[in-house]
Protein backbone atom coordinates (compact mmCIF):
# COMPACT_ATOMS: atom_id res chain seq x y z
CA UNK A 1 0.00 0.00 0.00
CA UNK A 2 2.99 2.75 0.83
CA UNK A 3 4.75 1.46 -2.23
CA UNK A 4 1.41 2.22 -4.42
CA UNK A 5 0.81 5.55 -2.68
CA UNK A 6 4.47 6.65 -3.40
CA UNK A 7 4.39 5.39 -7.25
CA UNK A 8 1.20 7.92 -7.57
CA UNK A 9 2.54 10.53 -6.29
CA UNK A 10 5.75 10.00 -8.07
CA UNK A 11 3.34 10.00 -11.58
CA UNK A 12 1.46 13.18 -9.95
CA UNK A 13 4.19 15.07 -9.94
CA UNK A 14 5.74 14.18 -13.11
CA UNK A 15 2.21 14.97 -15.02
CA UNK A 16 2.76 18.50 -12.72
CA UNK A 17 6.30 19.02 -13.81
CA UNK A 18 5.65 18.09 -17.54
CA UNK A 19 2.20 20.25 -17.69
CA UNK A 20 4.17 23.09 -16.46
CA UNK A 21 7.31 22.66 -18.41
CA UNK A 22 4.50 21.98 -21.97
CA UNK A 23 2.26 25.38 -21.30
CA UNK A 24 5.83 27.64 -21.00
CA UNK A 25 8.24 26.16 -23.12
CA UNK A 26 5.74 23.64 -25.48
CA UNK A 27 5.21 19.78 -25.98
CA UNK A 28 8.16 19.58 -28.80
CA UNK A 29 11.58 21.34 -27.11
CA UNK A 30 10.75 19.53 -23.53
CA UNK A 31 12.26 16.61 -23.62
CA UNK A 32 11.79 13.57 -21.16
CA UNK A 33 15.14 14.52 -19.66
CA UNK A 34 14.07 17.71 -18.64
CA UNK A 35 10.89 16.53 -17.23
CA UNK A 36 13.10 14.54 -14.76
CA UNK A 37 15.38 17.27 -14.09
CA UNK A 38 12.39 18.57 -12.74
CA UNK A 39 11.09 16.06 -10.69
CA UNK A 40 14.66 15.04 -9.33
CA UNK A 41 13.28 11.46 -9.91
CA UNK A 42 15.48 8.82 -12.14
CA UNK A 43 14.33 8.52 -15.74
CA UNK A 44 13.26 4.89 -14.70
CA UNK A 45 10.44 6.55 -12.84
CA UNK A 46 9.30 8.14 -16.15
CA UNK A 47 9.76 4.47 -17.93
CA UNK A 48 7.82 3.04 -14.85
CA UNK A 49 5.02 5.42 -15.60
CA UNK A 50 5.53 5.79 -19.48
CA UNK A 51 6.34 3.86 -22.47
CA UNK A 52 6.93 7.49 -23.81
CA UNK A 53 6.65 11.37 -24.10
CA UNK A 54 3.39 10.77 -26.82
CA UNK A 55 1.74 8.68 -23.90
CA UNK A 56 2.85 11.43 -21.22
CA UNK A 57 1.13 13.91 -23.88
CA UNK A 58 -2.07 12.35 -23.84
CA UNK A 59 -2.59 11.75 -20.39
CA UNK A 60 -1.59 15.37 -19.92
CA UNK A 61 -4.46 16.47 -22.26
CA UNK A 62 -7.05 14.23 -20.81
CA UNK A 63 -6.23 15.20 -16.75
CA UNK A 64 -4.67 18.17 -16.91
CA UNK A 65 -5.76 20.53 -19.98
CA UNK A 66 -9.36 19.25 -20.15
CA UNK A 67 -9.90 19.71 -16.72
CA UNK A 68 -8.95 23.10 -16.39
CA UNK A 69 -11.11 23.81 -19.82
CA UNK A 70 -13.92 21.85 -17.88
CA UNK A 71 -13.34 24.09 -14.50
CA UNK A 72 -13.14 27.78 -15.57
CA UNK A 73 -15.31 27.11 -18.82
CA UNK A 74 -17.57 24.30 -19.29
CA UNK A 75 -18.78 23.87 -15.36
CA UNK A 76 -19.82 27.48 -15.16
CA UNK A 77 -22.34 27.13 -17.91
CA UNK A 78 -24.27 24.31 -16.67
CA UNK A 79 -25.19 26.78 -13.45
CA UNK A 80 -28.54 27.85 -12.96
CA UNK A 81 -29.20 31.58 -14.01
CA UNK A 82 -29.86 33.69 -16.95
CA UNK A 83 -28.31 32.26 -19.72
CA UNK A 84 -27.10 35.68 -21.38
CA UNK A 85 -25.42 36.40 -18.25
CA UNK A 86 -23.72 33.21 -17.60
CA UNK A 87 -22.36 33.53 -21.23
CA UNK A 88 -21.02 36.80 -20.50
CA UNK A 89 -19.46 35.63 -16.97
CA UNK A 90 -17.13 32.82 -19.04
CA UNK A 91 -16.31 34.92 -21.86
CA UNK A 92 -15.58 37.67 -21.02
CA UNK A 93 -15.30 37.88 -16.82
CA UNK A 94 -13.18 35.19 -16.72
CA UNK A 95 -10.75 36.42 -19.73
CA UNK A 96 -10.32 39.37 -17.10
CA UNK A 97 -9.25 37.06 -14.52
CA UNK A 98 -6.65 35.31 -16.09
CA UNK A 99 -3.22 36.14 -13.98
CA UNK A 100 -0.37 37.75 -15.99
CA UNK A 101 1.63 34.41 -16.15
CA UNK A 102 -1.99 32.89 -17.76
CA UNK A 103 -2.22 35.84 -20.28
CA UNK A 104 1.52 35.95 -21.40
CA UNK A 105 1.46 32.18 -22.08
CA UNK A 106 -1.77 31.83 -23.63
CA UNK A 107 -4.80 28.95 -23.13
CA UNK A 108 -2.75 25.48 -22.57
CA UNK A 109 -5.39 23.89 -24.72
CA UNK A 110 -4.51 26.47 -27.67
CA UNK A 111 -1.04 26.36 -27.57
CA UNK A 112 -1.01 22.18 -28.12
CA UNK A 113 -4.15 22.42 -31.21
CA UNK A 114 -1.30 24.69 -32.59
CA UNK A 115 1.70 22.38 -31.91
CA UNK A 116 0.56 18.98 -32.29
CA UNK A 117 -3.04 18.93 -33.20
CA UNK A 118 -2.05 17.80 -36.76
CA UNK A 119 0.47 15.76 -35.71
CA UNK A 120 -1.05 12.40 -34.28
CA UNK A 121 -4.60 11.22 -34.86
CA UNK A 122 -4.68 10.74 -30.93
CA UNK A 123 -3.56 14.31 -30.25
CA UNK A 124 -6.09 15.46 -32.56
CA UNK A 125 -9.01 13.24 -30.78
CA UNK A 126 -7.89 14.20 -27.20
CA UNK A 127 -8.46 18.10 -28.12
CA UNK A 128 -11.16 18.11 -30.44
CA UNK A 129 -13.10 16.04 -27.36
CA UNK A 130 -12.59 18.78 -25.56
CA UNK A 131 -13.79 21.26 -27.55
CA UNK A 132 -17.06 18.94 -28.32
CA UNK A 133 -17.34 18.66 -24.78
CA UNK A 134 -17.46 22.49 -24.37
CA UNK A 135 -19.57 23.12 -27.46
CA UNK A 136 -22.28 21.09 -26.45
CA UNK A 137 -22.21 22.83 -23.02
CA UNK A 138 -22.71 26.09 -24.37
CA UNK A 139 -25.44 24.50 -27.70
CA UNK A 140 -27.44 23.42 -24.35
CA UNK A 141 -27.34 26.93 -22.84
CA UNK A 142 -27.94 28.78 -25.57
CA UNK A 143 -31.07 26.53 -26.27
CA UNK A 144 -31.97 26.87 -22.62
CA UNK A 145 -31.48 30.49 -22.95
CA UNK A 146 -34.18 29.89 -26.42
CA UNK A 147 -36.88 28.62 -23.95
CA UNK A 148 -36.25 31.06 -20.87
CA UNK A 149 -36.44 33.97 -23.79
CA UNK A 150 -33.09 35.72 -22.55
CA UNK A 151 -31.42 34.36 -26.20
CA UNK A 152 -33.01 35.48 -29.41
CA UNK A 153 -34.62 31.85 -31.10
CA UNK A 154 -33.79 32.78 -34.83
CA UNK A 155 -29.62 32.24 -33.94
CA UNK A 156 -28.08 29.05 -34.80
CA UNK A 157 -26.58 27.70 -31.37
CA UNK A 158 -24.29 25.76 -33.28
CA UNK A 159 -23.03 28.15 -35.35
CA UNK A 160 -22.65 30.76 -32.38
CA UNK A 161 -21.11 27.87 -29.69
CA UNK A 162 -18.04 27.54 -32.20
CA UNK A 163 -17.87 31.36 -33.00
CA UNK A 164 -17.39 31.92 -29.47
CA UNK A 165 -15.31 29.00 -28.60
CA UNK A 166 -12.67 30.01 -31.74
CA UNK A 167 -13.17 34.24 -31.01
CA UNK A 168 -11.87 33.01 -26.95
CA UNK A 169 -8.77 30.78 -28.06
CA UNK A 170 -8.15 33.11 -30.30
CA UNK A 171 -7.34 36.01 -28.24
CA UNK A 172 -5.65 34.13 -26.01
CA UNK A 173 -3.35 33.27 -28.53
CA UNK A 174 -3.08 36.81 -29.96
CA UNK A 175 -2.83 38.36 -26.28
CA UNK A 176 1.01 36.51 -26.00
CA UNK A 177 2.20 38.92 -28.53
CA UNK A 178 1.72 42.11 -26.54
CA UNK A 179 3.11 43.36 -22.98
CA UNK A 180 -0.32 44.90 -21.96
CA UNK A 181 -4.15 43.91 -22.00
CA UNK A 182 -5.18 46.93 -24.53
CA UNK A 183 -5.60 44.34 -27.25
CA UNK A 184 -7.45 41.79 -24.88
CA UNK A 185 -9.80 45.52 -23.58
CA UNK A 186 -10.61 45.81 -27.35
CA UNK A 187 -11.35 41.93 -27.86
CA UNK A 188 -13.99 42.01 -24.88
CA UNK A 189 -15.67 45.24 -26.18
CA UNK A 190 -16.63 43.46 -29.56
CA UNK A 191 -17.16 40.62 -27.84
CA UNK A 192 -19.66 42.40 -25.90
CA UNK A 193 -21.53 44.24 -29.05
CA UNK A 194 -21.33 40.88 -30.44
CA UNK A 195 -23.13 39.17 -27.10
CA UNK A 196 -25.89 42.09 -27.85
CA UNK A 197 -26.85 40.77 -30.64
CA UNK A 198 -28.14 37.37 -28.72
CA UNK A 199 -29.91 39.30 -26.20
CA UNK A 200 -33.52 39.12 -26.15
Amino acid sequence: MQQELKSEITKQVILSKAFNLFYKHGFKTTSIDKIMKETTFSKGAFYHHYKSKKELGLEIISLKVQKRVVNGMILPLKEPGDAYQLIENVFIKRLKEFSFYDKENGCPMNNLINEIGNDEIAYQNALKNIVELWKKALVQLLERGKYEHSIKKNISSEAVAIYLISAFEGIRGIRKLYDNDSVLDDFVSGLSFYLKQLKV
